[in-house]
């Protein structure tokens, strides 16, 4: 079993670095001005945290080596994204319900 700090810190990268590039897009594709310069840096930032991401999860160590330490996530990463897909089904399934039973009611 991987340790819950490798959940956590891996988790925490992934959806920070998605969340980040797809926040930039959007300030940078319907922003004006500084705006703009604002969402590439979010896109800049989102892309290193997501290659931070790919080497814990062992993806470059062709290209730059083995994970050690904190960063290496081998082990939990498959775990953590299947939870996370697992809650989310969860969640959209008793939504769904909820919604079915709002309006036949």
């Amino acid at each position: 079993m991987a340790d819950p700090i490798s959940y956590f810190l891996g988790m925490l990268m992934l959806v920070f670095a998605l969340a980040s590039i797809v926040a930039g897009i959007f300030t940078a594709y319907f922003g004006s001005g500084k705006s703009r310069a604002v969402g590439a840096i979010l896109i800049i930032i989102g892309l290193i945290v997501f290659v931070i991401f790919l080497y814990g999860a062992g993806i470059l160590s062709s290209f730059m080596g083995e994970p050690t330490g904190l960063l290496n996530l081998k082990g939990s990463i498959v775990n953590g994204v299947v939870a996370v897909v697992g809650a989310v089904v969860g969640a959209l399934i008793a939504l769904g319900i909820f919604l079915m039973a709002i309006m036949k009611a």
